[in-house]
């Protein structure tokens, strides 16, 4: 379908990285960050468990925690995700993906922008999340008919950016990044050649983009780069 819509010829998909031999690479996520798998735990006396689920009967799916491995512990350590938190919500799989990413921009220069809706302080909360057709769904219904996210945390991939020595601008919000990026100015521009209907149309998708109830402070925007120079357009 991608191919069909934006031309066959002119773009090339890859399975693996490797396939790519010559840089500057650069890297954009939107909403791919939240797709991926998370792993859930819950500190309990001091004795970690780790969240499961599985079926009863032909349909019926429940979730129940089992004493995790010891080895996990390490790692959520490692991670500095034990501290104060009863809940933990860990991206084991998403940040694999973003190591992959992370040395294709080492090897061969360039960077990364990834905009997800995540947060920044951790709290200890159950994010995971069901949606289908843009409306809440309870998490074990329309199983293959609905999207099951969750909420990045955006300290997390900071810092496990940092520790593989990229270069990593401040998270800012979507709001923030878009502003600076110019995208009122655009849409003024843009405006002056349309009718009412069209420029109503416009004004409506820039709220939903930039208004703090809506997009505008949920989406987070984070950058990392190997670079000589610092990257800094649209975080200052």
């Amino acid at each position: 379908m991608q191919k069909k819509k934006l031309g066959g010829n002119k773009i090339n998909w890859i399975r693996n990285f490797n396939k790519i031999k010559k840089g500057p690479v650069v890297f954009l996520g939107n909403e791919f960050f939240d797709a991926i798998p998370i792993k859930q735990f819950k500190k309990k006396n001091n004795i970690l468990y780790e969240k499961y689920v599985k079926l009863e009967g032909n349909s019926k799916i429940i979730a129940f925690f089992k004493k995790a491995d010891p080895k996990i512990s390490i790692e959520l350590k490692k991670h500095d995700l034990l501290k104060k938190q009863s809940f933990i919500e860990f991206p084991k799989q998403g940040l694999t993906e973003l190591d992959l990413i992370i040395n294709t921009i080492k090897k061969l220069n360039g960077g990364l922008l990834l905009i997800d809706y995540g947060f920044l302080k951790q709290e200890g909360k159950n994010t995971l999340q069901s949606v289908k057709n843009h409306k809440q769904n309870i998490i074990f219904d329309n199983v293959g008919d609905a999207d099951i996210t969750s909420l990045v945390n955006f300290n997390l991939l900071k810092r496990h950016l940092k520790k593989k020595k990229l270069k990593v601008n401040n998270v800012v919000t979507q709001e923030f990044f878009l502003k600076k990026m110019g995208i009122v100015t655009r849409a003024e521009r843009v405006s002056q050649k349309m009718n009412f209907k069209e420029k109503s149309d416009l004004y409506l998708r820039l709220q939903r983009l930039l208004n703090s109830k809506q997009m505008g402070s949920l989406f987070k925007v984070i950058s990392a780069f190997k670079l000589k120079k610092k990257f800094s357009l649209g975080f200052n």
